[in-house]
């Protein structure tokens, strides 16, 4: 009998001539993860992947079941293709989700096979009942519950051997890291930018991060908000950078030249020529922003379009139909609400006038930034942009 974590991919699955190359994207990935875990031994299988770890290892556990296209992990029993060793390894299985659920006596379970060696002798009903009745007289004072049980006792039949399971950590899914090409998200220090990156990870995006930084307008509290959080988004992808521009010089440009109820519409226009300049240094093909519709006054359709006038790439915005509740509700869920809400302002937030556009128009925002000296700001931010690695 021998332990390992089965590892679960459902849409990869679905993908025809080019599987491969996706499944290579997730293989990458692991084997980046298995690298703090040198005692872990990856093996593939036609559908699944299995981890061969120590058992227990629930770091490693936790790690994996936030890479984009795993959909579920689960530490598993591997055994011959044998009736009663199946047996055996149902029983191992329903003590463990005991121990684990921490269930009374008073628990209960239900059977559930699955083969896709379609050689093996008993088809998946009569499985079940075999691994039932071996719990059943195991003495472990379980009761059978088809409809709401305590635990199920999953048992895979593969040509690799059986693998049974009595738990499994649910996975982000989606598809791998790198699966959908390179994007960069414009990363501020509030609760959206960074549900944007985590839900453009999940299509397969590999992201670079890129930070507007305008010392001394906004002070280091500001910065080591948005690395905090940049460092909960490499959970999900380990080589994510984060791109730290010096804004400060053009945000002062757009003070001094240019219109007050402007100035936001000028200053999202600046960003987006430098995020353009650095996705042609790193060969990125979009950009993501966590924008949502009507949220703030540089949101509405009208404003959108201005700004995305200069940007020479396409504008992803995953948010942009959400609500903000279910923006908060996912921040929490992967870990990144609690640092948004740290009271360290961003340039944005600390550049916003009493009155501004909601609906501008391209030709009025053109001449009201045509002092400007654009090529200039914009390659010398670009030139001084700081990379951070880990």
């Amino acid at each position: 009998m021998e332990e390992l974590l089965l590892i679960k991919y459902g849409e990869i699955s679905l993908k025809g001539k080019n599987r491969h190359e996706f499944e290579g994207a997730l293989l990458e990935h692991i084997r980046w993860v298995l690298r703090e875990h040198p005692g872990a031994r990856l093996e593939k299988a036609y559908g699944r992947l299995y981890i061969h770890s120590v058992p227990g290892d629930v770091k490693l556990l936790s790690r994996l079941a936030k890479v984009p296209g795993i959909v579920a992990v689960a530490p598993a029993l591997r055994v011959e293709n044998d009736v009663s060793e199946i047996r055996l390894a149902a029983v191992e299985a329903a003590k463990r989700a005991l121990t684990t659920a921490g269930a009374s006596g008073k628990a209960t379970f239900k059977a559930e096979s699955r083969r896709s060696l379609k050689s093996f002798p008993l088809k998946s009903p009569e499985l079940n009942h075999q691994v039932g009745s071996a719990v059943l007289t195991a003495g472990l004072g379980l009761t059978v519950d088809v409809h709401n049980p305590t635990f199920i006792i999953t048992v895979e039949v593969r040509e690799t051997g059986t693998f049974v399971y009595w738990t499994e950590v649910k996975g982000m899914g989606g598809l791998p890291i790198g699966s959908s090409g390179r994007g960069i998200i414009l990363l501020s220090g509030g609760i959206d930018s960074p549900v944007a990156a985590y839900l453009a990870m999940k299509r397969g995006v590999a992201l670079e991060a890129l930070h507007f930084w305008s010392f001394p307008i906004t002070g280091e509290k500001s910065k080591d908000k948005v690395v905090r959080i940049w460092r909960v988004l490499r959970d999900f992808d380990p080589k994510m950078r984060l791109h730290i521009a010096h804004f400060t010089k053009i945000q002062t440009a757009i003070m001094e030249s240019c219109p007050e109820k402007y100035r936001v519409t000028v200053m999202r226009r600046m960003m987006m020529r430098v995020a353009r300049r650095l996705a042609e240094k790193l060969r990125a093909l979009a950009i993501f922003t966590g924008e949502n519709l009507g949220q703030v006054a540089s949101q509405t359709l009208e404003s959108m379009a201005v700004i995305e006038d200069t940007a020479g790439l396409p504008v992803l915005r995953p948010l942009l139909t959400y609500d903000k509740r279910e923006t908060v509700e996912l921040a929490e869920r992967i870990g990144t609400y609690e640092l948004s809400c740290l009271p360290y302002e961003d340039c944005c937030t600390v550049f916003v006038p009493k009155h501004p556009v909601t609906k501008p128009r391209l030709e009025l925002v053109r001449e009201a930034e045509k002092d400007l000296p654009v090529d200039e700001l914009v390659e010398e931010c670009v030139g001084g942009i700081e990379t951070l690695t880990h």
